[in-house]
């Protein structure tokens, strides 16, 4: 098909005329012949004509591909006979300066509405240079934390300039005496000290107005609040470091565009692979980068992933830092917003040789091609390894990520605590009941925390006991109910019959007591809670998809009335720190929590749940073939004390927590003994029968089990209690602790360790 056009048509072949005229339009156009030619083919086909509005095509022009507009038709020319179709008339004109035109103008009432909208952010000033004086609205005044009437009426400009700070006046004056100098515009930021401490930036812009002498008259202006613009660029620094930070992580060739095509980043593994300075291959310089024999078809086929939006998907050779060429596959992606219009491009680089190498190695022997196939798995399955590393360090970065913000909250109070009950003693002042209820509390929260992560984790050491369903919710009813409050109505649908399960009593307690403090704030306007427990048996296809033996369990539902969950939230609901409550809300560990004690008490959890109608949460744990024992156990007031005439002897390797440990046993009124290592306190044994022996399980040189079984061969009526803050070690195993062994979790307060010391030594 040959090009044939007129004078009027000519400025549409631009740069290609006179070039362009008779030869083929596949020739001419084929920067955007993946555009027009299915059109054309089917004009010539169906004989029918059609036309297009604003139609993108990106068009080569000074030696870089644009994005150009067009309104065009296409029209059938038949012969004599009027059936056969024997070329197309073509109508065209260029949109593109209309089409950049709307876009400015829409750019600009954007503009004026942000300027309109943050009329509250902008305070004016008219400053009389000879009389010094400084008219200025409130918002101005505000802003400087002047008094709006004095401000109104007029001040000296140094009752404006008495909150900036003291590191930034130097800067503004100079930035005001230079303008003040040359008639120029005035342009400054600086920090304005509030009252509160807290600090916020402003953006002065004015210009003064000179007498013929260049004497400075007048000198109005405009400062805007630009505190959460800064806090905006803080944060946008922090995302860029954090993407930054995992791109480089990666072992991949990463890069993006902007939707034009145009090349502005590349990670680190790029630069490393090609050896090439920084920046060196942005914009359209990276096709330099390629094979000569690569280059044409590489571009051909990125003009039509620019054109239609298709991912980008091809093989080509890199040239390597060592000089050599490569084998790479290059793949890219869209990026589209909400209407559905491209806003980037990102797109990975692989290098792919060894594949290209092991396609050469078919030609080869069977045992030499056996080989290739191992070595390749060998490289396969590194690959997947690091790909799962990437993985993992995605997960982990969520984890940390919420425990630092909780943990920060938690030490905050803590210390702001200590801090000021030791300012209040250097006064004198004892009244420091506040401060201690504080830090305690805060104390309590981050060991609640570590529970939470242990749990989730499934390495919390788990004492289960025979439970009843049935009887366990029942006692729990009355709690739920004060729980949750009046505007929750609590129904609880109990089988007859029910299967026992052989659980910890306290970490089910706290699943339920989660899942429905879950369900309330999923109904904020009130609501109904139900709790039913049932018989189920777990088919051998689904017990196997979720990584269960088949078999009989028992079930506790909870279900709500609430707003429910959409499959996205479902598919992230266990996750840590994953939250749809407000900051400060909830810390995403709950569902976590739940899900680490189920599986690693052997069960299953399962979410069901469906948006404006509800949800539904089933536990399922192993049926325990057994008959329920009954709970001896009864609650004491108060701090359980001891006698003098019960010796107990801490083995403690950290000093600060020994000397808690020994303090507080000594206030319960115990005799006590210490040691800082296992063979000290054997030492000590030679000569004393204490009744109970204190260790620590984790300690160089002895660990805690070591020195029991030692010190029971020295005193068979010794009785033993361990602590440990890490419960992977020798006490604990597959999350449960062995039979027979006494454990306090660290931290534990005063009253912990009081009724468990009692609990042991009256066993």
């Amino acid at each position: 098909m040959a090009l044939l056009y007129n004078d009027s048509w000519a400025p549409i072949a631009g740069e290609k005329h006179p070039w362009a005229l008779g030869r083929k339009a596949s020739e001419v156009w084929s920067d955007i012949w993946a555009i027009i030619e299915p059109q054309l083919t089917r004009v010539m086909e169906t004989g029918e004509g059609f036309s297009v509005t604003d139609q993108m095509l990106p068009m080569k022009r000074g030696g870089r591909v644009q994005r150009t507009h067009w309104d065009y038709s296409f029209a059938p020319i038949f012969d004599e006979t009027g059936q056969k179709v024997l070329g197309i008339f073509n109508q065209g004109n260029e949109t593109t300066a209309r089409i950049s035109a709307e876009r400015a103008l829409r750019a600009s009432e954007q503009r004026l509405e942000y300027a309109l909208g943050a009329a509250n952010t902008v305070g004016t000033w008219d400053w009389d240079v000879p009389e010094n004086r400084v008219t200025a609205d409130t918002r101005f005044a505000q802003l400087y934390g002047v008094d709006p009437k004095l401000a109104s009426e007029g001040a000296p400009i140094e009752e404006f300039f008495r909150n900036i700070h003291p590191e930034d006046v130097h800067s503004a004056e100079e930035a005001i005496a230079r303008s003040m100098e040359t008639g120029e515009g005035f342009s400054a930021e600086y920090r304005l000290m509030q009252p509160d401490g807290s600090l916020s930036w402003v953006a002065a812009h004015g210009r003064p107005t000179l007498a013929p002498d260049g004497t400075c008259l007048r000198f109005p202006g405009v400062s805007f609040d630009i505190t959460e613009l800064k806090r905006s660029e803080a944060l946008l620094r922090e995302s860029e470091s954090r993407f930054r930070a995992i791109t480089n992580s990666i072992d991949q060739m990463i890069w993006s565009t902007r939707p034009d095509g145009f090349h502005d980043y590349y990670n680190q593994r790029w630069y490393d692979f090609t050896g090439v300075p920084e920046g060196s291959t942005d914009g359209e310089e990276w096709n330099g980068m390629f094979h000569p024999d690569d280059q044409e078809r590489a571009w051909s086929v990125w003009r039509h992933c620019l054109a239609t939006g298709e991912p980008y998907h091809i093989e080509y050779r890199l040239r390597h830092r060592s000089g050599t060429y490569r084998w790479v596959l290059g793949r890219a992606q869209a990026v589209r917003d909400e209407k559905g219009e491209i806003t980037r491009w990102f797109g990975t680089c692989t290098d792919i040789q060894d594949i290209v190498d092991a396609r050469e190695v078919l030609a080869q022997s069977r045992e030499k091609l056996e080989q290739a196939v191992r070595d390749r798995t060998d490289e396969l399955m590194r690959a997947e390894e690091q790909l799962r590393q990437v993985q993992k360090m995605e997960a982990i970065g969520q984890l940390t990520g919420g425990i630092a913000h909780d943990f920060n909250n938690m030490l905050a109070v803590i210390l702001g605590g200590l801090n000021l009950m030791e300012r209040r003693l250097a006064r004198g002042d004892t009244d420091l009941g506040r401060y201690i209820e504080g830090a305690k509390d805060g104390a309590l929260r981050a060991s609640a925390l570590t529970q939470r992560l242990l749990a989730f984790s499934r390495r919390q050491p788990l004492e289960p006991k025979v439970i009843e369903p049935n009887r366990l919710v029942s006692g729990m009813t009355e709690l739920l109910v004060r729980t949750l409050g009046e505007h929750i109505e609590v129904e609880t649908v109990l089988a007859a019959g029910s299967w026992a399960v052989n659980a910890d009593v306290s970490q089910l307690e706290n699943a339920i007591l989660n899942l429905a403090v879950n369900a309330r704030d999923a109904m904020p306007g009130g609501g109904k809670l139900t709790i039913e427990s049932a018989n189920s048996y777990l088919a051998d296809d689904y017990a196997k998809d979720h990584d269960l033996p088949p078999g009989q369990y028992a079930l506790i539902a909870v279900s709500d009335t609430g707003s429910g969950m959409p499959p996205d939230v479902i598919a992230k609901a266990f996750d840590p720190f994953f939250t749809t409550k407000d900051v400060g809300k909830g810390s995403g560990l709950g569902l976590s929590q739940v899900f680490g004690f189920v599986r690693q008490s052997g069960g299953h959890v399962k979410i069901y749940s469906e948006v404006g109608h509800g949800t539904t949460v089933k536990v399922y744990l192993p049926r325990y073939y057994g008959k329920a024992q009954a709970d001896h156990t009864q609650a004491t007031a108060g701090l359980q004390k001891g006698s003098e005439r019960e010796t107990i002897l801490v083995v403690e390797d950290d000093e600060r927590v020994r000397s808690f440990s020994t303090e507080a046993l000594r206030e319960l009124g115990y005799r006590v003994m210490e040691a800082s290592n296992g063979a000290a306190a054997l030492e000590m044994l030679e000569g004393a029968e204490p009744a109970l022996l204190f260790t620590d399980v984790v300690m160089p040189g002895m660990s805690g089990p070591d020195l029991a079984k030692k010190a029971i061969q020295k005193l068979p009526a010794l009785k033993v209690l361990f602590t440990t803050g890490y419960t992977r070690n020798a006490i604990v195993h597959n999350g449960v602790l062995d039979a027979g062994t006494q454990l306090l979790q660290k931290p534990f307060s005063i009253e912990q360790l009081a009724a468990k010391v009692r609990s042991v030594l009256d066993s």
